[in-house]
């Protein structure tokens, strides 16, 4: 059986970096006629045609994006890819999904066989590489609901701080003063922004919060339970709790229940997102509201500019809204 030809070997045969071979073959700028010649002649000599290549190696559209996500058992995922799907159908291109698997390297050299046009990451740590190898092979990319540390990366995201802020100002005009936090990881960008604006607006109104009051887990109803349980088994328990999306928060409520405790008159539960079931009526949780669709569409309009070598902003913030439902009250007294 041969032996599959790579974009490695074509490099090697044309005295170039695997990046321009990646470049040169996706007809992207900054490369010389020269070397794109070159690397056409390398290519055409090995046969060397990348993965789902449907088109001459001349042009390199392949109409499809890809969409890194998290494993889609986490319901947030799913109504975040069908509005990115949405948008990018619109515009003529195909979706490929692909899971994060935590290994950047890896899901890079996933990415970057040609297969795709430009990528979508919504997932990715603050010290994500992924961002720079993907742009070092010459693809474009954006991030979505994510940043990272690096000023490079062309980012679409939630104005996470002002969302908190919201929620800081709604319990203290309601009076809590013993405020708890459950939270993502602190990896996490969303996780850090939230955090951030809830300070900074309870410092602005005289109030504070400790760090015997944060908790950090998963962004799931487990890590919600387990770190509700944990702040209100304290001797003097918080009579609110912000929790870092809905699926922390609806974690909180079921905690409150195995404690006997009634939400709103014994405990004010408050999440962020605004998913589908923070809306039923058996939930009725009051959260920050979080518009996907306008997100989504954001983050295809900064991806296609990029696949077009049109400039794209690095950082596009979208606002979010407090929605009032059931799960707030004035701390019960005495």
């Amino acid at each position: 059986m041969s032996r599959t030809i790579t974009s490695f070997d074509v490099a090697r045969l044309a005295g170039v970096s695997q990046a321009t071979v990646s470049r040169a073959l996706r007809n992207l700028p900054n490369i010389s006629p020269a070397t794109r010649e070159k690397v056409a002649r390398a290519a055409a000599e090995l046969n060397y045609v990348p993965h789902g290549s449907a088109r001459s190696l001349s042009t390199r559209i392949t109409s499809r994006v890809a969409i890194v996500s998290e494993e889609l058992t986490n319901p947030f995922y799913p109504a975040l890819v069908e509005p990115l799907r949405q948008h990018l159908s619109d515009n003529g291109y195909r979706t490929m999904l692909v899971t994060d698997d935590e290994d950047d390297a890896l899901t890079a050299s996933n990415l970057t066989d040609g297969s795709c046009d430009g990528v979508i990451i919504t997932t990715a740590a603050r010290n994500s590489r992924l961002p720079d190898a993907l742009r070092a092979a010459g693809l474009p990319c954006v991030l979505v609901n994510r940043t990272t540390d690096s000023d490079r990366d062309v980012a679409c995201q939630f104005a996470n701080a002002a969302g908190a802020g919201h929620v800081a100002e709604l319990l203290t005009e309601l009076g809590h003063e013993h405020i708890g936090l459950i939270n993502g990881p602190e990896t996490i960008s969303t996780s850090a922004e939230r955090e951030r604006g809830l300070k900074d607006a309870l410092e602005q109104a005289g109030r504070w919060l400790p760090s015997r009051l944060i908790r950090h887990g998963d962004f799931t109803a487990e890590a919600g339970r387990r770190g509700a349980l944990d702040l209100l088994d304290a001797p003097v328990r918080p009579t609110a709790l912000v929790c870092g999306n809905d699926y922390i928060a609806i974690g909180a409520l079921n905690a409150a229940k195995e404690l006997g405790l009634s939400v709103p008159e014994d405990l004010t539960v408050i999440g962020f997102d605004d998913v589908a079931m923070a809306s039923w009526e058996l939930i009725d949780l009051t959260t920050v509201h979080c518009d996907l669709s306008a997100l989504a569409w954001d983050a295809v309009d900064s991806l296609l500019r990029l696949i077009g070598d049109r400039p794209a902003d690095c950082l596009r913030v979208t606002a979010v809204d407090l929605v009032l439902r059931g799960t707030h009250a004035a701390p019960r007294r005495g």
